[in-house]
């Protein structure tokens, strides 16, 4: 099983902080990204490892119109299974239909949510 973070708060800058801060450059890590970086890289450690998958997407309701952009992005980043994912979210208004959606077939065979990471 793949621990999954839920990562949450005001700003993708603030989101990706605090992944970094919690980052461990030897474990294989895959990160989902919702939303634009405000130009300052807090993935510059790791961006020369091979460890880092790095994956953004759209701001937007990720868990509405079928899931369809979380479920590509998933099963392509699942086909190489990284050893820690996170995924930051935009918004907290749709966090539990995100945590069914990572919780139902096939995900819930593949992912162990954690605690949620506040930004």
């Amino acid at each position: 099983m793949i621990p999954t973070t839920l990562v949450v708060g005001r700003s993708a800058s603030a989101r990706e902080q605090a992944i970094a801060a919690r980052m461990d450059e030897r474990c294989n890590t895959a990160l989902i990204l919702e939303g634009m970086p405000d130009g300052i890289n807090h993935f510059a450690p790791f961006t020369n490892d091979a460890n880092i998958r790095i994956k953004r997407i759209a701001p937007g309701c990720i868990c509405c119109t079928g899931n369809l952009t979380m479920r590509v992005t998933l099963d392509r980043l699942l086909r190489h299974p990284p050893e820690q994912l996170y995924i930051s979210l935009a918004t907290t208004q749709h966090i539990d239909s995100v945590r069914q959606f990572l919780t139902r077939p096939p995900y819930d065979a593949l992912l162990a949510l954690t605690e949620d990471l506040p930004a």
